[in-house]
């Protein structure tokens, strides 16, 4: 949606120009705390907004921390941060940043991602440009930094290291040249994107969903109680005695991941927990028999693995900590358990569809496909469909300019589910008087 011929094959684009290292060279660590506050003031006394990244260890670690934070502006060039090796508080040790910082609008790209670990160290933006949710509203299919600094710049970032574990240390220098890659030309690529959305006239679009999304981009998701209740391969699970299992196994390895702070799946993977789960090895020789309970690190904690099955012996039913019920069950189930919703559901989505492509928008960011899902479930015909639309959704913080896209696009395709529904009722009264309604 809304990517020119440039990207498709065949196109003549002209090639873009590699850029493989900084222009500056790469920026010397800062570490110590002395070297952090130099970093601010090298950062003060540049001038305009700052791009900023920050590297995580996802997929290694257990915790979202930053384990690097880069930061550029005009007049001050790049500095690179490691914000977990300076011995003091985090907060205390990046305060003098964290005031340089509430100067001017940061730029991040995919800003959700980063904020909440920079929060955690203090740092909060006064202003926010995202240029990932930008390139999002100016209709590009793709919107990772690497294409839309090639699309609107005409420049090849150097890749290779995004999931790399950065809680490593020392950081390798070509690890380095990646992450001060990742700022070199954000601030010339939010131009170039403001400018095309000031094209397309969604520039306070942008601004709505810059605002909002920095009023809650930096909170931390609530996690599950029943998360267990996720694990790969958890469809296999038919009977109590192994769902309780599983529970135990999962709780055991989240307590351990947690205290060494690895990442879950690297202390034992989901695999192993359901084998593990469908077996009940009940020695040690039983369990070190199955896949991945035979390795060297298995075995040193096959009595833990062991004491998990043990108690699911003995509390075969799991604990009843599913989360009560917040919203409407998944779609798949819909047409069975309230069809009416189902043909709400899918008389909206035809209508979203219809503005994402009249307004080169993806559906998911015209409206929160939650948002809309629990409207179609809940949905009971008003006097009057349009009011009642827009008070949904305001109070589900879609923004004005959400609003005055699909509040007509909504409203009018509830009602024709409704006049359809109305319609074919006489003809299925009676059809399947032998099936009693499911509770919801």
């Amino acid at each position: 949606m809304g990517d020119p011929a440039a990207d498709e094959p065949g196109s003549t684009e002209a090639e873009p120009t590699p850029l493989p290292h900084p222009t500056e060279g790469i920026p010397d660590l800062s570490v110590s705390v002395r070297e952090i506050d130099a970093a601010a003031r090298l950062l003060g006394r540049g001038r305009g907004p700052f791009a900023v990244d920050a590297e995580r260890a996802s997929g290694f670690r257990y915790s979202n921390r930053a384990y690097l934070i880069q930061i550029r502006r005009a007049g001050a060039g790049t500095v690179l941060i490691d914000p977990v090796s300076h011995g003091a508080d985090p907060v205390e040790a990046l305060r003098p940043v964290a005031e340089v910082l509430g100067e001017d609008e940061w730029i991040l790209h995919s800003a959700d991602q980063d904020l909440p670990c920079l929060a955690e160290v203090g740092l909060r933006p006064p202003a926010l440009y995202d240029t990932e949710l930008a390139g999002r509203l100016a209709g590009f299919e793709r919107v990772n930094l690497a294409t839309m600094v090639e699309r609107l710049l005409g420049f090849g970032l150097a890749k290779g290291h995004g999931a790399a574990d950065w809680s490593k240390r020392p950081l390798p220098e070509d690890w380095l040249n990646y992450a001060a890659l990742d700022v070199e030309l954000l601030i010339e690529l939010r131009a170039a994107i403001a400018d095309e959305l000031a094209s397309q006239e969604k520039t306070d679009w942008a601004t709505q969903e810059f605002d909002y999304l920095r009023s809650v981009g930096s909170r931390e998701a609530a996690p599950r109680r029943d998360r267990w209740r996720r694990t790969s391969g958890i469809h296999r699970v038919r009977d109590q005695r192994a769902l309780a299992a599983v529970r135990e196994l999962w709780t055991t390895r989240d307590h351990l991941a947690q205290r060494r702070d690895i990442a879950p799946r690297r202390v034992l993977p989901d695999s192993a927990i359901i084998e593990a789960a469908l077996a009940d090895p009940k020695t040690v020789q039983d369990l070190t028999a199955l896949p991945v309970f035979g390795g060297r690190n298995q075995r040193r904690s096959a009595t833990t693995w062991l004491a998990a099955l043990e108690a699911a012996r003995k509390n075969k039913t799991p604990t009843d900590d599913a989360e009560a019920p917040n919203g409407p069950p998944p779609p798949a189930r819909w047409s069975r358990r309230k069809p009416e919703a189902a043909a709400r559901l899918e008389a909206a989505r035809a209508a979203l569809a219809e503005v994402s492509e009249r307004v080169h928008v993806p559906t998911e960011n015209l409206v929160s496909p939650d948002l809309v899902r629990r409207l179609c479930w809940d949905w009971e015909p008003p006097d009057d469909p349009l009011a009642a639309v827009d008070d949904f959704l305001r109070a589900g913080q879609a923004r004005p300019w959400q609003r005055e896209l699909t509040d007509p696009a909504l409203a009018g395709a509830l009602q024709k589910a409704a006049e359809t529904a109305g319609a074919a009722e006489p003809g299925e009264a009676g059809r399947h008087p032998q099936e009693a309604p499911e509770d919801n």
